[in-house]
């Protein structure tokens, strides 16, 4: 790779600024200035900006707290989105969520730029699941609770794999649910079916990897090696 190419990257700056920063001899490599963008790195070599190490990441993963009324979408010309929240910390990658949640839905949004993975976590056949927090306006009753495990079959027709749903609170009307697919509304739907209407709804987690509750909504954090794994896990 370019050194060039590889400052815009890693130092995340644009083009120009990758010159700037190789002509005023603030760019080492391997303990030596370089000022030549067009240097092709190695894979050993080292680089530096003022004496601070870069370390090149592929991809991007980012977890993020959504708030309500933002969508969940890369840019929208009427509504903030979720990447928009992220703002210029990332210029030169292309962020996109890896699923969606409604706009009046909140909680743990996936951001990345690797399409690969999103496709995986989000393939019907891989069974990625996603955890909820549902806020009904009726109570849970055991007709839903056996009709989910079933598999519920939406107005439409639409037949749908197996899900859980289980009661958060003495009342019933708080509610977790996991699911293993993705339809559009789908959990509103779900419980449509059932004469039940959705007031609020939050998602906890996605596979093994639950949304940090350090995370204020709106705001966000780049995820470890180790909690990426735990989403496909």
């Amino acid at each position: 790779m370019r050194l060039d190419k590889y400052l815009a990257e890693t130092a995340q700056c644009t083009r120009s600024e990758a010159k700037a920063l190789l002509s005023k001899g603030r760019v080492q490599v391997n303990g030596a200035v370089c000022k030549k963008g067009d240097t092709q790195l190695k894979e050993s070599d080292t680089v530096a900006v003022d004496g601070r190490a870069l370390s090149y990441q592929q991809f991007v993963y980012i977890m993020l707290n959504k708030p309500e009324d933002v969508v969940s979408a890369s840019t929208d010309k009427r509504d903030t989105t979720v990447v928009d929240l992220v703002g210029d910390a990332y210029p030169r990658r292309q962020l996109f969520p890896a699923g969606r949640l409604d706009k009046t839905s909140t909680g743990f949004v996936l951001l990345t730029d690797d399409g690969t993975f999103a496709h995986d976590i989000l393939a019907p056949k891989r069974h990625v699941s996603k955890t909820y927090t549902v806020v009904l306006d009726t109570p849970l009753t055991e007709q839903m609770r056996t009709g989910f495990a079933a598999g519920v079959t939406l107005a439409d027709g639409t037949a749908l794999s197996p899900a859980e749903v289980t009661a958060l609170s003495a009342d019933g009307l708080t509610v977790r649910v996991v699911l293993k697919q993705g339809v559009y509304h789908q959990i509103k739907r779900m419980f449509g079916v059932y004469g039940a209407g959705v007031n609020g709804l939050h998602r906890d987690a996605i596979g093994g990897l639950a949304l940090d509750p350090a995370l204020a909504p709106g705001q966000w954090r780049e995820l470890s090696a180790e909690e990426v794994s735990k989403i496909s896990s």
